[in-house]
């Protein structure tokens, strides 16, 4: 069994040592004196709050008047203010109930001297908005200023929406977002009846420094004015297209009717109206076969410099091509044929000189019937060649032209090439081949070459668009011991949209023109630049440059201009 120091004689003797030094250390802190004393005096037994700590260190410390006191005064610290009166109350600017130290930084010391440390959290513990910056009030108090007034429509009543719209119905899938609009300075056009209809009408005004396209360049001022209409039908079944462009250019001033000592091979009035136009309708018999037809019209005059422009005329005479096309097309799963008949006619206005005297051009009146069919097979989705084969028979209202030539010819053209489509980059149709045109006259010789047709859009970027156009065509001419003119036309657009609102394009051509039978070799080129300012989906505003040079083995007959153009757009 241990032994225990609170047994026996020697537990007795080591109490009444522990307790002689406690009354030896009270009395040494009685001899303290009392003015240190008072000073650091801690009352354990006041029955107040925060009577165990001192007055600096106490977390309980009132900082504003809250309507209650002490039993007893703190030492140290000034005495509760006494009660307001209710006179000195509504005298007295009222000040925000803001706890003191509210505004200290997270670190340091605050306004009462406590040591500030910020909290630690776990990783990704939520961690606990700031508190509000100094006289910020609680949530929901007001502080001596009023509410704001509410806008009206936090307020109004709103009719109420479809669950259906809102989404909010059980099981109901997400609804499909809306496409980005491609063009959103585009026309939107109006809904008559089934057709989507869409006008626009151009106005521009420069300056053009050789109109007539002469050797002898002679500038004038310009104005041109452009309608445009397209209808497109909103039918389930069937279809028809309705879309007509013109323009009509005129000059502010005349040219003489001799210059440089001779006629003026050009007219003194250089006005002249251009359109082009077709309606085309398509009616579906059946899921594989369709019955179409086309209704068109071009009214044109000569090209300013071409030779077919006689001498001395007052004004450029109109010409006028009207004509149809009707066929059917039918397919049998991916093979697609189709077939038709043509019919046009193509009529000149007389001529009227400049010393008032009217000419005929019966002699260049005619009519075109033709033929044309097609077919074509999809290899896959995106990729569909095929071959089309193409004749027809012109005939002339006069048997003999003004230079005793017969006109009346055949021919046509066979070509072979494919449509494609590569993952929205690269549209379109490339073909080549091969055309021909025998004259009744035997001295006119054959009218033949090689001929390319191209039709190409490029999506590079989201903003930039390129696009390759290339034609070719058997013309006729009144040029004396040539047999036609075989016109092959080449097209480089690019545009590039610099930001939604402002589009640049660049383009450039370049022709040639054979007169075959002739000896004549013409080459032409055209660059041109523009700049469209779309303001509204209804104003544009656009600025163009052009340069148009043509290049002859004829001695006199090159010439080149440049025109400046500037000009709105008005669409709906």
């Amino acid at each position: 069994m241990g032994w225990r120091p609170d047994s026996g004689r020697a537990g007795r003797a080591i109490r009444r040592a522990m307790w002689r030094g406690a009354s030896a250390a009270c009395l040494l802190l009685g001899a303290i004196g009392t003015e240190a004393a008072r000073s650091q005096t801690i009352d354990a037994f006041r029955p107040v709050r925060d009577g165990f700590l001192a007055p600096q260190e106490s977390p309980l410390r009132r900082t504003a008047v809250s309507g209650l006191s002490d039993a007893a005064p703190t030492p140290g610290l000034p005495a509760a203010p006494a009660p307001i009166s209710s006179a000195a109350r509504r005298t007295q600017v009222p000040l925000p109930g803001v706890p003191a130290a509210s505004g200290a930084a997270d670190v340091g010391y605050d306004s009462l001297n406590r040591n500030r440390r910020k909290p630690k959290y776990y990783p990704a513990q939520a961690r606990p908005k700031p508190p509000a910056g100094p006289g910020t009030p609680p949530a929901g108090e007001l502080t001596g200023q009023l509410r704001p007034t509410l806008p009206p429509s936090a307020s109004a009543s709103r009719p109420p929406v479809a669950a259906a719209i809102a989404g909010t119905v059980p099981g109901q899938p997400p609804r499909k977002r809306l496409r980005i609009d491609d063009d959103p300075f585009g026309a939107v056009g109006d809904y008559a009846g089934p057709f989507l209809v869409k006008a626009a009408v151009e106005l521009s005004a420069g300056y053009d420094s050789n109109p007539a396209r002469l050797a002898n360049a002679r500038g004038m001022p310009v104005w041109m004015v452009a309608p445009e209409f397209l209808a497109v039908s909103n039918w389930e079944r069937h279809a028809m297209v309705a879309d007509l462009r013109g323009s009509f250019t005129g000059y502010g001033s005349t040219l003489p009717a001799i210059m440089d000592g001779g006629i003026n091979s050009a007219p003194t009035t250089l006005d002249r109206p251009d359109f082009t136009g077709h309606v085309d309708g398509r009616l579906d018999v059946s899921r594989d076969t369709s019955v179409g037809a086309q209704l068109r019209l071009r009214a044109a005059t000569d090209n300013p410099g071409s030779p077919s422009v006689q001498a001395g005329l007052a004004r450029y005479p109109v010409y006028t091509t009207l004509g149809t096309t009707v066929g059917v097309d039918q397919r049998f799963n991916r093979l697609q044929l189709s077939a038709g008949a043509t019919a046009d006619r193509t009529s000149y206005q007389q001529s009227k000189l400049t010393d008032g005297t009217m000419t005929s051009n019966d002699d260049r009146n005619f009519n075109q019937y033709g033929g044309i069919g097609r077919a074509s097979y999809e290899i896959m989705p995106g990729l569909k060649p095929f071959a089309e084969i193409q004749g027809d028979t012109r005939v002339h209202d006069e048997q003999f032209d003004r230079s005793r030539y017969q006109r009346d010819s055949s021919g046509g053209y066979a070509k072979a090439g494919t449509s494609f489509e590569f993952t929205r980059l690269l549209t379109g149709e490339v073909s080549i081949g091969y055309a021909a045109r025998n004259y009744v006259d035997p001295r006119l010789n054959r009218l033949q070459g090689f001929l390319t047709t191209a039709s190409l859009v490029w999506s590079a970027t989201p903003l930039t668009t390129a696009r390759f156009l290339s034609d070719t065509q058997l013309a006729e001419t009144t040029v004396a011991g040539a047999s036609g003119v075989l016109v092959r036309t080449y097209t480089v657009q690019v545009d590039h949209d610099f930001r939604r609102w402002l589009t640049g394009i660049g383009k450039f051509t370049f022709g040639t023109l054979d007169y075959q039978g002739y000896g004549r070799s013409d080459r032409t080129y055209s660059a041109e630049g523009n700049l469209v300012y779309k303001m509204t989906r209804n104003l544009w505003v656009k600025g163009s440059l052009r340069y148009d040079k043509l290049d002859s083995n004829i001695t006199g007959a090159g010439s080149s201009g440049t025109v400046v153009m500037l000009g709105v757009r008005l669409q709906n």
